[in-house]
């Protein structure tokens, strides 16, 4: 995948915490530790979306529409 150069400013207090992470060698170098927590973020934010959307579902009427063709099947099968 291609990749773009970009510039963040950030306060020293997160730069010195990024760095600790650095020499610890949790990630490679700031590059790589700034991309992954960027990655995380945003799947975090697609998932939060994904919930919120399906918390706004009406589950009765999903339901219904779920079961709607369900009869017609049923019917197919032989009762026991």
């Amino acid at each position: 995948m291609a990749s773009a150069k970009i510039a963040i400013t950030m306060d020293e207090v997160t730069l010195h915490r990024l760095d600790r992470l650095v020499r610890e060698r949790v990630f490679p170098n700031r590059s790589k530790a700034i991309q992954d927590a960027v990655e995380e973020k945003l799947e975090k934010l697609e998932r939060n979306r994904l919930a919120i959307e399906c918390a706004k579902l009406d589950r009765s009427g999903e339901r219904a529409m779920a079961e709607e063709g369900m009869d017609e099947e049923l019917e197919q099968w032989p009762e026991y």
